[in-house]
């Protein structure tokens, strides 16, 4: 069993940064594929970024490519998303998965074994 819970959401101005947190319980978490979905309100989950088990390889949806990066610090169990240029559209809560994918690139679309509850992020001016 792992517990993944997030934080660093918030309000933030369009063109804004936030980084958020996810911290992992658990002997395992290295041996997860780790990411980030989004949910806005009307909407359906979509996938953020991922990052394989080392910590070397990223991927990340094209709506949000050169302004977010995901980062994981395995000795902390612990899986980061840098939000720079933040837009109103990127508002959404953002929810932290594990999955066990053996492919980072199919995470988005692979079976989620774990997930946070959420935290709410809102672009606004």
């Amino acid at each position: 069993q792992v517990l993944l819970v997030e934080s660093g959401g918030g309000l933030v101005q369009p063109g804004g940064s936030l980084r958020l947190s996810c911290a992992a319980s658990g002997r395992t978490f290295s041996s997860y594929v780790m990411g980030w979905f989004r949910q806005a309100p009307g909407k359906e989950r979509e996938f953020v970024a991922a990052i394989g088990r080392s910590g070397i390889i990223t991927y990340y949806a094209d709506s949000v490519k050169g302004r977010f990066t995901i980062s994981r610090d395995n000795a902390k169990n612990t899986v980061y998303l840098q939000m720079i240029s933040l837009k109103p559209e990127d508002t959404a809560v953002y929810l932290c998965a594990a999955s066990e994918t053996p492919r980072t690139i199919t995470f988005g679309a692979s079976p989620i074994a774990y997930w946070g509850q959420g935290t709410q992020v809102t672009v606004s001016s």
